[in-house]
């Protein structure tokens, strides 16, 4: 689904030709796939999720979208059908005065006869559990549920894959537990590939894979269990690892027979009661 190779990237105002926000970076997602990018801040995670939609141009090397080449720019309304794109903030994203109004924006740009967009506009918001909104201005709604529409938006447009560049860093803990529990629902019920670019570690936990960047590489890869137990090396490059799968670390250092790779309360306690 996603493929880049040896993609590198500089900002046009970076006076330094060998200042690069992104260096040699390698990536193959898979169709249906749920992937998770973390990293501190400027580590250059949301630069790479703007370059997968195409906002973007590769510096140096390729992306491919569905095979489709995103350097090149007569390809670009393609590729961004097939990749969606959630940013941080809902209210940067939700243009109209009613929430169906919203949905139905990239499909009437499309092209799309009214009943095809009436029909990918119910099932949108369906999906996101906000049928009951359609009638609603945005202003009105919570921020999660802001988010819950900008999502129907992009589903409307029946992409394959969804980039998530941070969707629950400006929301309470209520709106970041329905927009997390959408983006599971879509991967898991749909099979939507999706790419959840994140700095809260527990929204990792539920991920087929994480990438961990630092400095505009990819520098760590694998499962979550994989990632989260090298707990040290997170650590060294500023990141933090879920609470539960500390608490395990910490209860290993001082002699707790434990594999240090919980990732979740119940696997914590299932191991501590098998402890003799």
């Amino acid at each position: 689904m996603i493929v880049t190779e040896n993609l590198y990237f500089r900002y046009a105002d970076e006076k330094d030709e060998n200042c690069f926000a992104l260096k040699n970076v390698n990536i193959k997602i898979k169709d249906g796939e749920f992937v998770v990018i973390i990293g501190h801040n400027g580590s250059g995670k949301s630069t790479l999720s703007k370059l997968l939609n195409g906002i973007y141009y590769p510096t140096q090397g390729k992306i491919f979208i569905d095979q489709l080449d995103t350097s090149d720019e007569s390809l670009i309304w393609e590729i961004r059908k097939r990749a969606g794109m959630v940013f941080q903030n809902p209210d940067n994203q939700l243009v109209a005065t009613i929430v169906e109004e919203d949905v139905a924006f990239g499909p009437e740009n499309m092209g799309l006869s009214s009943a095809e967009i009436r029909l990918r506009v119910d099932e949108a918001l369906d999906s996101v559990s906000m049928g009951d909104f359609k009638r609603k201005p945005p202003h009105h709604l919570s921020g999660g549920q802001k988010q819950r529409v900008a999502i129907a938006g992009i589903l409307a447009m029946k992409p394959k894959c969804i980039i998530f560049d941070e969707p629950t860093a400006m929301l309470d803990p209520s709106g970041r537990k329905e927009v997390m529990e959408t983006i599971r629902y879509l991967n898991a019920h749909d099979r939507m590939t999706v790419v959840h670019i994140t700095h809260f570690m527990d929204e990792a936990v539920h991920a087929d894979r994480i990438l961990v960047m630092d400095e505009g590489e990819i520098v760590l890869e694998g499962t979550p269990k994989e990632v989260f137990s090298q707990v040290d090396t997170l650590k060294s490059i500023g990141l933090d690892v879920p609470q539960v799968t500390l608490l395990s670390y910490e209860l290993k250092k001082i002699g707790f027979d434990l594999s240090g790779e919980n990732l979740t309360v119940e696997e914590l306690v299932e191991e501590l009661c098998q402890l003799k």
